[in-house]
């Protein structure tokens, strides 16, 4: 028999809440995050609002926040998330975790661009035939860009400060999978795990592009929402009038235990990862196969590999990203999928509300379903006031439904055709 993944602690920062409950709390009571953008002056960009963490300090979370003010938001994000999954967890009462077999698996972006620096820098050593300077940029360059914040720029970088604020020894990887990155980390943790790799893993996702490069490469996209008089109504999956997704921004880590091994310690056991599946559109790198190709079998592989029938599934944390493509081509995944029983499932996207955190969304979902898990209540999409009749599923508009979840289902769609979904469940055995 395979070894079985539990969730033993869960922490978030998101555009809603500064932790994890009082995010929970502003999902059911179905408020936005959506603002004016206030982390640079976008007021001559196509779009100009986003979904910020607004009042973010790492002070508040961990002893020597200040210490780390220089680094990126990605960082400070992860940093805040996985100490609140820890303190979550009880693993800090442990007197002998063997910290060779705790690991950290994310899916975290590039850290924040300094662009402007950057964009000075490239000026003042521009030649009369306008080419680049190179000596010149290097030496200027030494002096003037914070050589902190440039190293921030590696991926990886989150995962191998979280290793070191918490001691994690064992596998530290990162995958940058765009919008299906954390939930893809997530699924390769969990299979460390199986496989008698490591017996606990922080996984989860941490991202900000609110900066002049992430927006400006998402309206080169035309992916981007620009209904800018209107931030709150912006985000709005499976509506007729949707045009374009919000960026959002936090992080979301979950410490995942090998089953006995947390029994073992008496550990509370929020539910277990039953299910995971990978694929890949093999089409266009911006586009979604129309078909929805891959998104039917990340949700066929993920049902065969926690070997149940799609008529089992409770609720669907959908991508949902409010673009006219995304939107409908899930819809179809999903019925295609589910068969009849895609009409009897409750669907919501918490997009509506938080923006998409691009690589920290899958996780923040993820969490998202063990917490509708925990309180049998799911929570709504919101701005859907004109139904799209091609989105013909029930989206659990404006309003959080109660109702028993044992089984939730999340999908993550990303750039590049990656597609992966998620299948979570409560523990009883």
């Amino acid at each position: 028999m395979r070894r079985r993944v539990v969730v033993t602690g869960m922490g978030m920062v998101t555009p809603v809440g500064r932790d994890m409950e009082s995010s929970w709390k502003s999902l059911l009571a179905a408020k936005s995050g959506v603002g004016y953008i206030s982390l640079f002056d976008a007021r001559t960009f196509p779009t100009r609002i986003a979904a910020e963490a607004r009042g973010f300090n790492l002070a508040d979370y961990i002893s020597d926040g200040a210490r780390w003010e220089e680094y990126s938001r990605n960082t400070q994000f992860a940093l805040a998330a996985g100490q609140m999954a820890m303190d979550h967890s009880g693993l800090l009462e442990m007197k002998h975790l063997d910290r060779s077999r705790f690991g950290i698996y994310l899916g975290s972006g590039e850290g924040q661009q300094d662009f402007f620096r950057f964009v000075n820098l490239v000026h003042r050593s521009s030649t009369p035939d306008n080419q680049v300077d190179t000596a010149k940029f290097v030496r200027d360059g030494i002096t003037s860009l914070n050589m902190i914040k440039e190293s921030e720029q590696e991926p990886g970088t989150p995962g191998g400060h979280l290793a070191s604020h918490i001691g994690a020894m064992g596998p530290n990887a990162n995958c940058l999978t765009a919008c299906a990155a954390s939930s893809q980390a997530i699924g390769e943790a969990t299979e460390l795990i199986r496989h008698g790799d490591a017996d606990v893993m922080i996984s989860g996702g941490t991202h900000s592009m609110i900066h002049p490069f992430g927006v400006t490469g998402f309206n080169l996209l035309t992916a981007l929402s620009t209904r800018n008089d209107e931030p709150e109504r912006a985000s709005r999956p499976f509506d007729r009038e949707r045009d374009g997704f919000i960026l959002g921004e936090g992080a979301g880590m979950l410490v995942l235990e090998e089953l006995e091994h947390a029994r073992k310690r008496g550990a509370k056991i929020h539910g277990e990862i039953l299910g995971y599946g990978s694929t890949a559109d093999a089409f266009r790198l911006t586009d979604t196969h129309e078909e929805g190709r891959g998104a039917i079998a990340a949700i066929k592989e993920a049902l065969a590999d926690a070997q149940i029938s799609g008529d089992q599934i409770d609720y669907i944390n959908a991508h949902g990203t409010s673009t006219q493509v995304n939107d409908s081509v899930e819809t179809l995944a999903i019925k295609k999928a589910l068969g009849a029983h895609a009409y009897k499932v409750p669907v919501s996207s918490t997009k509506s509300m938080m923006g998409h955190l691009i690589a920290a969304a899958g996780s923040v979902e993820a969490i998202v379903c063990l917490l509708a898990m925990r309180d049998s209540i799911m929570p709504p999409t919101i701005n859907l006031e004109n139904p799209d009749p091609v989105c013909d599923l029930d989206y659990i508009p404006h309003h959080a439904r109660p109702g028993k979840v044992d089984i939730a289902m999340s999908n993550s769609f990303g750039f590049g055709g990656q597609n992966i979904t998620l299948i979570l469940g409560r523990v009883t055995d």
